[in-house]
């Protein structure tokens, strides 16, 4: 949505709210030409991949002990 400086200034918190609640971004120009943007904050930020499974996997028992199988690692 395009909205002009004059009527961005006399409805702005009601833009604001709009933003916000239907989650849309608005672009306002002064003489035609755009200027800002107004777009909504994400509230629940992206979840990186670093750390992303943490306390999910549960150890039991000695990892590094061997476990009685025999093999060979050159076959």
């Amino acid at each position: 949505m395009k909205i002009g400086a004059g009527e961005f200034k006399a409805k702005c918190l009601k833009l604001m709210d709009d933003v916000k609640k239907y989650h849309m971004e608005i672009i306002v120009t002064k003489f035609g030409k755009p200027v800002a943007k107004m777009i909504p904050v994400e509230e629940n930020p992206e979840q990186t991949l670093f750390g992303y499974l943490k306390d999910s996997v549960e150890i039991s028992g000695d990892i590094v002990e061997p476990i009685g199988e025999s093999w060979n690692a050159d076959e």
